[in-house]
């Protein structure tokens, strides 16, 4: 089996800001496994958050030995984006050479049609409002926050979508005293889920505090062994294949999740509909999908995933899986 790698930039309908940051395009690496005439492909966002870069996670690739297969990958390489690009890839070739679905061969449930939210980036209370004017047909909205101000930005976004469910992302961007703060406004305000208020590693105090709404891990969940941390801080948990290690271990965290009492959501980091298609298969059953990377892009992959609005369908096999 031969293993290649290329790097390819998406650019972004608009300026995307977090908390860390902003950014102007989404740039990825795309894995593509080939032997006996069958070809898979996998892509992963590096995330300079976890320490990768796009040249990191190109060494990580690159230093795989040949003809490596997914079992053997889970042990090769750690929880991140190179593992996710390689093993996508590889589920994506098996299922082309059985000529099955991936989820078939997963044993999981068909994905069916879903409703993804759509992401309004940080920005200033009137930008966000109007943001939020222009997205309020969208049944959820995922609003990123990040600390002082929020309260007028998450007042402006209800003005501007009055019916939208609203989570928020804080991405880690909040103290104890601020989610605190913060916390009485979220029901009044139609707040579903508040992600990763504090930050990962700083978030004992979740345990001993009121939690009106639900809290969500993101940066503090990554894979199985990250779990057990989690129990009586959060209630559901962020699940991105760029974290966990691609769809193997995707998989098997939703279900350890699940059984620790969690509820699920299914994100992603801003990529293309390749990254989106595994994700979907992960998503089905979900009580959040987050999976509107290609919404943010002026340009993505062709063919692409199908959005209907918010909704979501399963990927065509021509793209993934």
């Amino acid at each position: 089996m031969t293993l290649t790698l290329t790097e390819d930039s998406f650019p972004l309908a608009e300026v995307f800001t977090i908390s860390r940051g902003s950014k102007t395009e989404a740039r990825v690496l795309t894995a593509t496994v080939a032997r006996d005439g069958v070809t898979g492909r996998g892509e992963c966002v590096p995330y300079a958050r976890y320490g990768e870069s796009i040249a990191s996670v190109a060494d990580q690739i690159a230093a795989l030995p040949e003809g490596i297969e997914r079992a053997a990958l889970q042990q090769a390489l750690p929880p991140g984006a190179a593992r996710n690009a390689v093993d996508c890839a590889l589920w994506d070739w098996e299922a082309k050479r059985a000529g099955r679905r991936v989820w078939e061969l997963a044993g999981c449930a068909a994905p069916g049609a879903m409703v993804t939210a759509f992401t309004l980036s940080l920005d200033t209370p009137e930008r966000m409002r109007a943001a939020a004017a222009r997205a309020a047909q969208r049944p959820v909205l995922k609003i990123k926050l990040g600390g002082e101000g929020d309260m007028a930005r998450l007042e402006a976004v209800r003005a501007g979508a009055p019916a939208a469910r609203i989570i928020v992302d804080a991405n880690e961007g909040w103290t104890a005293e601020l989610y605190a703060e913060l916390a009485p406004h979220l029901v009044r305000l139609g707040v579903v889920l508040v992600e990763q208020p504090l930050p990962a590693g700083d978030d004992a105090m979740l345990a001993e505090i009121a939690r009106p709404v639900p809290v969500c891990a993101d940066e503090s969940c990554h894979d199985r062994a990250t779990l057990a941390a989690l129990a009586g801080r959060y209630d559901v948990v962020n699940i991105k294949l760029d974290k966990t290690g691609g769809l193997t271990e995707a998989l098997a965290l939703r279900d350890a999740a699940r059984a620790a009492g969690f509820g699920i959501m299914v994100g992603c980091m801003v990529g293309s509909s390749l990254a989106m298609a595994p994700a979907a298969v992960v998503a089905e059953g979900a009580e959040f999908v987050d999976l509107d990377g290609p919404l943010l892009l002026a340009r993505d992959r062709a063919p692409g995933l199908d959005y209907a609005g918010s909704v979501l369908r399963p990927p065509v096999a021509a793209l993934w899986g």
